[in-house]
């Protein structure tokens, strides 16, 4: 385990615990090649923050690494929603490619 996710999962529980720490210990995570555990801090990004298109972009993508298909294309469609809510405009069409590819 590097340095970066021994320091973001020591932070997890605590005053900084959020959206924004789980998407950060998640994308590190997936960085290593360890997706189900970056799934599992991805998903906990968007409980706190159900609005993180970002979170819910990289969700799909390692959803699809670990093959399955399914909760990438569920994460991708919450995350065009999300993204749709915040007029991102840029990560709603990232996602709308990935979902299209799927498909």
């Amino acid at each position: 385990m590097t340095a970066l996710i021994a320091g973001l999962r020591a932070q997890c529980g605590g005053p900084r615990d959020g959206a924004l720490l789980r998407f950060s210990l998640g994308n590190a995570l997936f960085g290593e090649g360890k997706t189900a555990e970056a799934a599992e801090e991805l998903r906990r990004a968007v409980a706190f923050d159900p609005a993180y298109s970002a979170a819910w972009k990289l969700l799909g993508k390692a959803c699809l690494a670990m093959d399955d298909r399914a909760a990438a294309a569920e994460a991708w469609r919450q995350g065009i929603a999300a993204a749709g809510q915040r007029g991102d405009k840029q990560a709603e069409k990232e996602m709308t490619v990935f979902l299209r590819r799927l498909a």
